[in-house]
């Protein structure tokens, strides 16, 4: 693994990177972290800089999927970034992993998502399969020579996933899928789906998770969803027809999916919520910036001591979501009793917090804030979604309240 690169710092429009140097101490992402994660900080600050920020408005305008600029970030080891080493990982802890994404996202939000969404499908083959399952598919998802879609939403499960209807009948050494899944981040670009499909009763306890090799015959696509952002990555739905998918594609027993699938969720929410914090930490320079230059009244916005607070609630808050994402990704690392909980508490705290302050950041532009030449109504369009997948934050309020209700 090649480790990297120097900061590389911000400017106000398109094309900038946000760094440390010239930041505010009270601010500074690389506060608390050991030197080894500052420098995979740097790294992952560096790359943002250099091979995304620049395009991350031509990904959004175009709709392309930045397929090689995903195989560099493979190259420094962003592909299996929690995977174990000798499956072609970089073994680095659940904290790393959102010092890494966090940074990641003040280059392009939608592309760092999708990159968290990979290594998530990465993370559940490595955990959960067996020893020739990890050989098969994890060093070329680690490479990012191929890429990983998560199927568990449905056009009929969205919150309630365990009632999906994705069937899989047993017949011989095969499987036979038949269903559909809906919002499938890559869906018809990615190369291996990990679907959850129903393989016995109703509920929770009769679903499996069989790996799905794109070129299955019965496998097919629907059409491109046009989003509000996320624009980077394609989504689709994801539909099978009579697929047949060897018994060896499986991870774990039968009946096994659904934990496999919240155990991934997890780790997805302390993902999702990391690309949130990117958004927040580079729309708060954005907005000072502009509060520094920006003349009104025949004074800078900044001498406007309303502002001056707007700006001190989103520091504020920004730095108050970061210790909750880095908390919760602790817990999750060391396994604790409290992590489920935490990482919902970080996920709903995190997302809604940062979609406050990159939408005022937008508001303190005024009408540029709304024009496309400015990066800032990009990421409140990016990280919008943040508050609805990985678990709507309504979800993340119930399963925070029955932890408290049965304890």
């Amino acid at each position: 693994m090649a480790w990297r690169g120097c900061l590389r710092l911000g400017a106000r429009l398109r094309g900038s990177a946000w760094g440390r140097r010239g930041v505010a101490s009270c601010i500074d992402p690389a506060v608390g972290l050991t030197e080894e994660q500052q420098e995979f900080q740097k790294v992952a600050f560096d790359f943002a800089a250099k091979e995304m920020a620049p395009r991350m408005a031509e990904w959004d305008e175009k709709e392309i999927f930045p397929v090689e600029t995903l195989r560099k970030a493979a190259w420094l080891g962003f592909g299996g970034i929690y995977v174990k080493p000798e499956v072609g990982g970089s073994g680095l802890s659940r904290l790393d992993t959102s010092v890494i994404f966090e940074a990641l996202s003040t280059g392009c939000v939608s592309t760092t998502a999708y990159i968290s969404i990979h290594n998530m499908c990465a993370w559940m083959i490595d955990t959960f399969g067996n020893e020739d399952q990890r050989l098969k598919f994890c060093p070329s998802l680690c490479s990012m020579e191929k890429f990983a879609s998560y199927c568990l939403t449905e056009p009929g499960s969205g919150s309630d996933a365990a009632s999906l209807l994705t069937s899989a009948k047993k017949r011989g050494d095969v499987y036979i899928l038949n269903g559909s899944k809906a919002f499938i981040s890559g869906g018809g670009d990615a190369d291996l789906y990990v679907v959850m499909c129903r393989t016995g009763g109703e509920g929770p306890k009769g679903i499996s998770c069989l790996v799905l090799e794109k070129g299955t015959p019965g496998l097919s696509f629907g059409k491109k969803e046009k989003k509000v952002g996320w624009n980077s990555q394609p989504t689709r739905a994801v539909i099978f027809e009579d697929c047949a998918v060897p018994v060896a594609n499986r991870l774990g027993e039968e009946g096994h999916g659904f934990n496999i699938a919240m155990q991934g969720l997890n780790g997805g929410r302390i993902n999702i919520a990391s690309c949130s914090l990117g958004a927040a930490y580079a729309s708060v320079l954005l907005a000072r910036e502009h509060l520094n230059v920006r003349k009104q009244f025949g004074e800078i916005l900044a001498t406007n001591q309303y502002l001056q607070f707007q700006l001190a609630q989103m520091a504020t808050r920004l730095v108050a979501a970061r210790l909750m994402v880095r908390n919760a990704a602790q817990a999750l690392q060391e396994q604790r009793n409290d992590a489920v909980a935490l990482c919902s508490m970080a996920k709903l705290f995190a997302t809604d917090e940062c979609f406050a302050i990159c939408n005022q950041a937008l508001q303190m532009h005024g009408g540029y804030g709304y024009l496309k030449d400015y990066a800032v109504q990009q990421f409140v369009r990016d990280i919008r979604v943040h508050q609805i997948l990985e678990g709507t934050n309504e979800i993340m309020k119930m399963i925070i309240a029955r932890t408290l209700l049965q304890a």
